[in-house]
């Protein structure tokens, strides 16, 4: 019997070559955890986000304001990046150094300890991201700051060692050669076919439609072309914008409904895995508003990058991308509940 074979894709926005395998993609179901389900109580009195422990953090923002808050933003404890810092450049060529200036909080999202991002209504879910639309054009606005990350880890096998459910906002100084390469590729896009590089990909992706995970009135949510792992998901709005912080408020209200949805197929499907998500955005003052189209990732994590992803940079997807869409289109969601 010939040996399975395999191909490789490109992912024009990232610019990464992907092998993905074809003839015999490992099945989706492979990948749901087989772990029980984590348990845990609605309030823990040492849990440094539960309530009655505003004491030890530093409140942002807080909405409602007061005891009663249903959403909180504080300074986080052990910040990578500090506001305080001077905005300072040292060093020569070789050895360039800034000081740690920057923003790093954390969004408390819920009251309750035990109460998961995707098991939260919609009207829950649009106050979350309003606090935190809020506090991105709020860090933005700081002239010293030249990218804001929106990001939330869940589980251990994502980087989260606190279980109370929580996001977090990282500002830097700098622009990471990831974001900047992105950025400039997408300008040049722009340049040679007069359209945004991700709006095309939308396009494609709606005709297609085998990669579809979930399409509202103003979002669509896909497992791209060449993703570089199984159940990597892009969401992003219908409408051009380069930026999170020009998302209207209809718009808000539909994101709110589209991530619960697809957060629950997530868990629902995989057995709730650990992930990552991620809004990736450019303030204005960086951004060729033209060529750049903000979007959400959600990364799975399902599988671990090994030696040879190490060693080239490049990803070896055991799914197919179709088939990981096809899997989660089909895990049945209660709109309502």
């Amino acid at each position: 019997m010939p040996p399975a074979m395999s191909e490789l894709r490109f992912n024009r926005v990232t610019g990464d070559w992907v092998v993905v395998a074809t003839d015999r993609s490992v099945p989706p179901e492979n990948f749901v955890r087989k772990a029980a389900p984590r348990e845990s109580p609605s309030h823990v009195p040492d849990c440094p986000f539960c309530p009655g422990n505003e004491s030890q953090n530093e409140t942002v923002l807080a909405e409602p304001p007061g005891s009663n808050w249903e959403v909180r933003i504080v300074k986080s404890s052990f910040p990578a990046l500090q506001p305080e810092c001077e905005h300072e450049l040292s060093g020569g060529l070789m050895n360039r150094r800034l000081k740690g200036f920057g923003y790093h909080e954390v969004v408390v999202e819920t009251p309750l300890h035990n109460k998961f991002i995707w098991e939260r209504s919609a009207g829950e879910l649009r106050a979350l991201l309003n606090a935190m639309k809020a506090r991105y054009l709020a860090i933005a606005e700081d002239e010293r700051v030249a990218l804001v990350v929106l990001y939330k880890n869940h589980g251990s096998g994502a980087g989260s060692f606190v279980e109370h459910p929580h996001c977090q906002i990282l500002a830097t100084p700098v622009v990471p050669n990831d974001v900047r390469r992105r950025s400039v590729d997408a300008l040049r896009f722009f340049d040679e076919n007069g359209q945004c590089m991700f709006c095309a990909m939308i396009q494609q992706e709606l005709a297609d439609e085998q990669r579809i995970v979930h399409l509202t009135r103003n979002f669509v949510s896909f497992v791209p072309f060449a993703a570089v792992s199984p159940f990597h998901i892009w969401m992003m709005p219908l409408r051009h914008s380069p930026d999170f912080g020009w998302t209207m408020k209809g718009e808000i209200e539909d994101l709110a409904e589209h991530l619960r949805v697809l957060l629950r197929k997530i868990s629902l499907g995989l057995n709730n895995p650990d992930f990552n998500f991620v809004i990736r955005s450019m303030v204005q003052r960086y951004s060729d508003l033209r060529s750049f189209h903000w979007y959400l990732s959600v990364v799975p994590r399902v599988s671990l990058p090994a030696g040879f992803e190490l060693g080239s940079g490049m990803f070896i997807n055991a799914t197919l991308p179709e088939k990981s869409a096809e899997f989660l289109r089909k895990v049945k969601v209660d709109p309502a509940g």
